[in-house]
């Protein structure tokens, strides 16, 4: 530091210089970030509760109770790993992720706009797995089996209330039914019209004196039913149903019963198309017939990025397996040439491509006319992670903008007339002195202001907390200063003689203050959460400038002051 007042104006005004220009580049970087950078009213960050932006407590999804506590505690631990992974990928300013107890996490996000976007990344369990597409053949051996299952469970009279009384001969697509069980059908029919026929020509003939008679009436038989079978389709591509959109949640319902898993093949699944498809005038989707165990799964996944196809200009996204899983995908489609390979992204089919050649370590996931921001987003949960766990929301809070801008209002409603009464007290009791300290109190705004732009910190209401009592702690340092050098005025001492005094008697007061305080902010930084955080940060940053403010510029301007005036000249204070 420079000891000629020249010297310190000079350094004074450096500081003033690098503060103002970490405020313009932090400003000018928000600008330039998009419409989520928050490029408005402030160059300093500002935290949820000053520009909104969505609260998240999540809890480990085990609605099955099949996990203890402990792996439920690890389970959460892993989440939050690959959480904050995706939130930082997704380039959102100073997230707040933090565990709650053993079993939940809590996310706040500040600033975001496309809030069903950002709760998607956090919640999309990004489990991707590959799987070989298999024949309808032994699925449609299996379907009948089904087919009487669900009756067995439901009743007739039950499906008949869903309007899933379906009877093989009367179902719709009968012409679909005929090509799913090849001769079954017309033997079912040929039996039931040959016995049918049987009964109306006994009894035209008569035959027996006893039919004549009443007999005991005995139950009808429970029709031939096709509750499930009926609202498949076939799509003429290997191993893919079709279910008319209106049907899939009654297909789904089927297919969770435990009756109907166990009445289909072991090693089959099937699995959702992602997307609904098109034919005719009817929207389907797609029911894929795969492989239960894949052969690989997104755990040998080294990196994704999102691209457009150059051929098409669809969106996709190109990744990369590491060295084991280059090898391992290599030699199993070399195997199978001429197959469909199935990329099924948490338990739906994202593409199953025809496998023409070799694949190495390199492969690609196309997403059709999905918009290049979905693409980004998978590619970005790919390369995070996938969660151990699925989740699900147990507490979802949005705080709106106009919340943020009623916070900022009443927050520099108090500043200002915090500021008013500092400078009327001051100015009052200390005069020139008292303006003195004002200016200073000006450099201390600047620098406090630049230096939360330097450190990217995140302005909250508890971080306005804690810069008003930092300046209440930089006045205290110039009431000190000042009241001092009353003292060695007091006693007789020159001018200049007394300002050096009381400037250096105060120190050892004002540092031992400043530091306890600064202990104290460190403290609450490591060991508090969230809005506690803030505060110490403000705080902190508060400290460093107020004891600058006070020491440095205000001793600066006195000197300035001074130089003009005798050793024996009064002052104002």
């Amino acid at each position: 530091m420079f000891k000629s007042v020249r010297g310190r104006l000079i350094t004074t005004v450096l500081l003033m210089a690098l503060a103002g220009w970490q405020l313009y580049d932090h400003y000018q970087s928000s600008c330039n970030n998009g419409e989520d950078a928050g490029c408005v009213q402030s160059p300093i960050k500002l935290g949820l509760d000053l520009q909104g932006g969505m609260h998240l407590v999540l809890e480990v999804d085990d609605s099955l109770g099949t996990m203890t506590p402990e792996a439920r505690a690890q389970a959460i631990d892993q989440v939050e790993r690959i959480v904050r992974s995706r939130i930082d990928e997704l380039g959102v300013e100073e997230p707040l992720i933090q565990k709650s107890g053993a079993e939940r996490l809590i996310v706040e996000l500040a600033g975001i706009s496309d809030q069903e976007r950002a709760r998607g990344i956090v919640q999309q369990a990004a489990f991707l797995e590959f799987k070989l597409v298999r024949s309808l053949a032994e699925m449609d051996a299996a379907l009948p089996r089904a087919d009487r299952a669900i009756v067995a469970a439901l009743g007739v009279d039950s499906l008949r209330a869903l309007g899933r009384a379906v009877e093989e001969t009367e179902s719709a697509t009968a012409d679909v039914e005929a090509l799913l069980f090849g001769g079954d059908t017309t033997q079912a029919d040929g039996e039931a019209g040959t016995e049918e026929g049987a009964g109306d020509q006994a009894a035209a003939d008569g035959e027996g004196p006893d039919e004549a008679e009443p007999q005991e009436e005995e139950e009808p038989e429970a029709p031939n039913l096709r509750p499930f079978t009926s609202l498949l389709s076939l799509s003429g591509a290997e191993g893919i149903y079709l279910v008319g959109v209106e049907d899939v949640e009654q297909a789904q319902a089927f297919l969770g019963m435990p009756e109907v898993r166990r009445a289909l093949p072991r090693d089959l699944e099937l699995h959702w198309g992602e997307e609904p498809v098109t034919s005719g005038a009817r929207q389907y989707r797609e029911l894929y017939v795969l492989e239960e165990e894949p052969f690989m799964t997104g755990d040998r996944l080294e990196d994704a990025i999102a691209a457009r196809d150059p051929q098409f200009n669809e969106a996709q996204v190109q990744f990369e397996l590491n060295r084991l899983g280059g090898r391992e995908f290599s030699r199993f489609t070399s195997q199978h040439v001429g197959d469909f390979l199935a990329i099924v992204l948490d338990g739906e089919v994202v593409s199953a491509p025809v496998i023409q050649d070799r694949i190495g370590a390199r492969g690609q996931i196309n997403l059709g006319n999905s918009p290049m921001e979905e693409a980004s987003d998978l590619a970005l949960v790919l390369r995070a992670g996938a969660l151990p766990v699925p989740l699900r929301i147990m507490e979802e809070r949005t705080v709106g903008p106009s919340l943020g801008a009623d916070s900022i209002s009443q927050g520099q409603i108090a500043g200002i007339i915090g500021v008013i009464l500092i400078l009327v007290i001051m100015i009052g009791y200390y005069r020139v002195a008292g303006l003195l300290a004002v200016g200073a109190l000006f450099f201390y705004v600047v620098l406090v202001m630049g230096g939360m732009a330097m450190v990217n910190a995140t302005l909250t209401l508890p971080g306005i907390a804690g810069l008003i009592l930092s300046v209440g702690m930089a006045v205290d340092a110039n009431v000190l200063i000042f009241e001092r050098i009353r003292e060695e005025l007091a006693a007789g001492r020159a001018t200049r003689t007394a300002v050096d005094e009381g400037f250096n008697h105060a120190l050892s007061a004002i540092v031992d203050a400043n530091i306890t305080t600064l202990i104290t902010a460190l403290i609450l930084f490591q060991f508090g959460t969230g809005p506690v955080r803030g505060f110490a940060v403000t705080l902190s940053i508060g400290i460093v400038a107020s004891f600058i403010s006070a020491i440095y510029v205000t001793r600066t301007l006195f000197l300035f002051y001074l130089q003009g005036k005798k050793a024996s000249d009064p002052i104002s204070i």
